[in-house]
């Protein structure tokens, strides 16, 4: 992740791609919750409407040979260079996860079973979290621990979901997580490529000047403890902002699921108990 640019595209991948299973999950969980089973990716029909699904199948062969081209491009330290190598097997790996998805779907389910999709994005995850943030020292390994905790939160969630795909709390986990990751992944960015939300006594450090990566440093030790707990808050407040959103869409799933019809159900009932406890006959005189 060597510009504002970058940070951004991972913005509008992660996002959309958070905020499409949320409301997936909450539609199918508020239509039976008893027979609730998540899926790697929640298919429409028809097909022509998954088009988020074919953007992101197209575009990450692009990204992940964007940074391999670079890595046998760049001629710079070798810790700068290989972080081209990373990134590129990192994107690599999420492509593999949707040709898995796709063959799934649209070739042979049985040669591609759920659980073993979940392992490998389980494990994409985890590899994404060892090779998260790497040389940064300053304000940015902060904001990249954060990061690299969500990355965490989504592998324990696909690992859970690989043995019981009923779960549906961690289904939410891995959707509001990926969309959290979004979110922060921007403020990333914003922080290390912006100088609108640089902190006082800190500022911006150069380390990677092919590259383009850059730090945030500080100088003074008050300065720089104030700068942490200013980003704990920050994402603490990124959290809170997808929480709310989450219980907005859940809302208005709800509203959409219930509607003014349903009293039928209730006469149903009603007849279902007449049934059951009949009127005694009426004596004819």
């Amino acid at each position: 992740m060597a510009s504002l640019g970058t940070h951004f595209t991972s913005f509008l991948f992660l996002f959309p791609l958070g905020i499409h299973r949320l409301v997936s999950s909450f539609s199918i969980y508020l239509s039976n919750p008893s027979l609730y089973r998540s899926r790697t990716w929640y298919f429409s029909t028809p097909t022509w409407k998954n088009v988020d699904f074919f953007v992101f199948l197209l575009a990450l062969p692009i990204a992940s040979f964007s940074h391999f081209f670079l890595f046998l491009a760049f001629s710079g330290h070798p810790t700068y260079k290989f972080s081209f190598l990373q990134q590129s097997l990192v994107v690599f790996l999420f492509w593999v996860l949707f040709i898995f998805i796709a063959i799934k779907e649209f070739l042979d389910p049985i040669a591609m079973p759920e659980h073993f999709i979940f392992v490998f994005a389980g494990v994409a995850f985890l590899i994404e979290y060892l090779m998260n943030g790497k040389g940064i020292v300053g304000l940015g390994e902060l904001e990249y621990s954060l990061l690299g905790g969500l990355s965490l939160v989504c592998a324990a969630a696909c690992f859970f979901l690989s043995i019981r795909p009923s779960a549906y709390f961690a289904d939410f986990l891995l959707s509001s997580g990926l969309v959290l990751k979004g979110t922060w992944v921007l403020q990333v960015g914003l922080s290390l490529y912006t100088d609108a939300f640089a902190f006082k006594g800190c500022g911006k450090v150069v380390i990677a000047p092919a590259q383009g990566n850059t730090d945030v440093r500080c100088d003074l030790e008050e300065d720089k403890l104030r700068g942490m707990a200013l980003m704990n808050l920050l994402f603490v407040g990124h959290a809170i902002m997808v929480l709310i959103v989450c219980f907005i869409l859940l809302g208005l799933m709800s509203r959409k699921k219930v509607r003014p019809s349903d009293p039928p159900m209730m006469a149903q009932l009603d007849s279902d108990r007449m049934l059951m406890h009949p009127l005694p006959p009426l004596e004819m005189e």
